[in-house]
């Protein structure tokens, strides 16, 4: 169920927000949320995960069938077989 929140954000930084949102393809309320659940997700976890990379978390969609270690190895076979 989704609910309806209201949002103080100065207007600089929407019009910011929405010119991303637009270049990735996706809704400004896609990627708050996604941002949001990344927070409460990761609120619990040990990890040392720097900052940098908790930014980029939720910024991406990757094909449903995307192999991430499949495309790792090809990449790296591909760098060093040279």
């Amino acid at each position: 169920m989704t609910t309806k929140l209201t949002l103080t954000v100065e207007k600089d930084i929407i019009e910011l927000a929405k010119s991303y949102a637009s270049k990735k393809g996706r809704s400004l309320s896609d990627l708050i949320e996604n941002y949001l659940k990344t927070l409460v997700q990761n609120d619990g976890d040990k990890n040392d995960i720097s900052p940098n990379v908790k930014k980029l978390l939720g910024s991406v969609k990757a094909p449903k069938n995307f192999d991430y270690k499949k495309e790792l190895a090809n990449s790296l076979n591909k760098k060093y077989s040279k």
